[in-house]
């Protein structure tokens, strides 16, 4: 059976509302108002050098550039323009990739040497039929070094009738020479709201009935790139036979329902585990992949978050349903900072882990029961106010409280005795804080002055004090001291400044050549070897060595404090 006339002439949709002028571009409203007016000012680079992420329309913008630079009008007589070039035999020329004088060559295949040359070989020859000979080079990065380097001087001063246009994905592997003789833009990730608007369009031209939440979807697993949205749209379609849902999307993509999304991350945040489990079995034999549902949780909590800090921006961002929305909300202001922040740790490692994992269900199973069981931990600030207060802590739980396990831990417990009689309470003893230091307010020694430092938040300054310093003489208000060749050149000047903060006294700090005393490293270094030595003197010590030749002494403690 032959295919039909349609079928034989069908373009993919990428190919078929590839932009034809500026107008049709979307989402690059900054780079477009620049080109419009340098081209019509007149004040156009010979290179330009075109970067983001793929399918976001650089070698487009390149064609859409050579078109309205080569633009004659329909009598051949009219200079660059900004608007429709469908009027224009050369334009339409390039538009078929037929024109003599435009050059297109992708370096990812084409990267060495010889290719350049067959380039450079071609620039000092005028145009055939256009103004200006273009020369669009995709994936430039891909190109060698000696490739570059060929290419610098004529990039450098490129003859009138010569423009280039470079386009790549990784500007950083560009090296800085090439990028200096070109004008870059930076063409930015399309917003979903955008996406989805443009192809509610494309819908419209092709007949065909797409749902708001099945464009939505397309838009944001797009990410930012028109290209991509469109292929998976093409691929909707012709799963869809005319209508395009969003059930059929998430089908497709393998995403899990949003609902579904809240109610599992709901779950487990409060603590229950079997509730959670049971939706992600639910969610697994959906077919909806596990790194997606991660991903997915990864970005609720992240929204989450932002609502927990901007509650205003419930009535802006559009990312999901107004009821899940609304549920969103409720959750968020339900949970506090650190919790949040925890689950996004949580969530954060638990990605990596699900990619990497043998079993990837598996692997996600586990996040979510982690998930359930930091649900009941205590928030540390509230941790903190009750060990200041001199108060009990509460009990660690051994399971969640939506799992059914019994609690336990090192806070209150409960006891009962074997006889059967009453339970006994016994609180666990009150954690013991331990007294801050008193401040020193007299610099008696330079570990005093170390402490002042630490004291009024110069830690950095104390520990070059540490390290670096070798006292000399010091007195009330004056220092006097040889520093390291490690230490900081502006140690003096800082010190001078520090502790005239810390103390509300002038200080006089002076660098001497006088060789000092050891720095407070040096001496506590010698002071631990004195130690350690000692030790070893002892005859146990000493006996346990001679037989264990080998052996060393790591660490000295006190009995008491074992």
């Amino acid at each position: 059976m032959g295919m039909s006339e349609s079928q034989k002439e069908y373009r993919v949709l990428a190919r078929k509302y590839r932009p034809k002028n500026f107008d049709d571009v979307i989402g690059q409203e900054a780079l477009i108002r620049t080109l419009r007016n340098a081209i019509d000012s007149g004040r156009i680079a010979h290179a330009f050098m075109l970067t983001g992420i793929r399918g976001t329309g650089k070698t487009t913008t390149a064609r859409l550039i050579a078109k309205a630079l080569n633009y004659t009008g329909p009598d051949g007589t009219s200079g660059p323009t900004t608007g429709p070039t469908d009027d224009c035999e050369i334009c339409r020329a390039i538009t078929e990739d037929r024109h003599p004088d435009v050059f297109e060559m992708d370096a990812a295949s084409r990267r060495g040497i010889n290719d350049i040359r067959e380039i450079l070989d071609g620039v000092r020859y005028a145009p055939v039929s256009a103004r200006y000979k273009i020369y669009i080079i995709d994936e430039v990065h891909m190109l060698t070094t000696e490739a570059f380097n060929a290419l610098l001087k004529t990039l450098e001063e490129p003859p009138a009738h010569v423009k280039f246009i470079f386009a790549t994905t990784e500007i950083r592997r560009v090296p800085v020479t090439v990028l200096s003789r070109c004008q870059r833009f930076d063409l930015r990730r399309i917003d979903a709201a955008t996406l989805g608007d443009y192809y509610g369009k494309i819908c419209e031209k092709e007949g065909i009935k797409a749902d708001e939440e099945a464009l939505t979807l397309i838009a944001r697993a797009a990410d930012g790139s028109a290209r991509d949205g469109l292929s998976m749209l093409d691929q909707a379609i012709a799963l869809s036979q005319g209508h395009v849902t969003a059930q059929n999307v998430k089908d497709m993509l393998g995403l899990a329902d949003r609902s579904l999304i809240l109610n599992l991350l709901e779950s487990a945040v409060s603590g229950d585990p079997a509730r959670a489990l049971e939706i992600m079995e639910d969610l697994y034999k959906k077919g909806a992949d596990p790194s997606v549902i991660m991903g997915d949780l990864l970005d609720l909590s992240h929204l989450l978050t932002k609502l927990r800090a901007v509650p205003s921006l419930q009535a802006t961002m559009q990312v999901m349903a107004k009821e899940e929305m609304e549920r969103a909300s409720l959750l968020a202001m339900k949970m506090s900072m650190p919790a949040l922040a925890r689950v996004w740790q949580i969530l954060l490692k638990g990605v990596n882990e699900v990619n990497f994992a043998p079993v990837p269900q598996k692997a996600a199973e586990m996040v979510v029961i982690r998930l359930a069981y930091a649900a009941d931990l205590p928030d540390p600030a509230d941790l903190i106010k009750k060990i200041k207060d001199g108060g009990v802590l509460p009990a660690m739980p051994s399971a969640p409280s939506g799992g059914g396990g019994s609690g336990g831990g090192r806070g209150a417990s409960v006891m009962s005795s074997s006889g059967g009689g009453a339970a006994v309470a016994v609180a666990a003893p009150a954690v013991q804080v331990e007294a801050k230091p008193a401040p020193i307010t007299e610099i008696a020694s330079l570990t005093d002055m170390q402490a002042v430092l630490q004291q009024s938040g110069h830690i950095m300054l104390a520990s070059q004090v540490y390290l670096y310093v070798h006292l000399v003489k010091l007195e009330e208000g004056r220092l006097e001291y040889r520093p390291d060749p490690l230490a900081s050149q502006s140690l003096a000047q800082e010190l001078t400044q520090a502790l005239k903060a810390a103390t509300g006294n002038r200080w006089m700090i002076t660098v001497s050549d006088a060789p000092g005393q050891p720095t407070l490293a040096q001496a506590a270094k010698a002071a631990e070897q004195a130690k350690f030595d000692a030790m070893r003197a002892q005859p146990l010590v000493s006996q346990v060595l001679d037989i264990f030749p080998n052996a060393q002494l790591k660490a000295i403690h006190k009995k008491e404090d074992l």
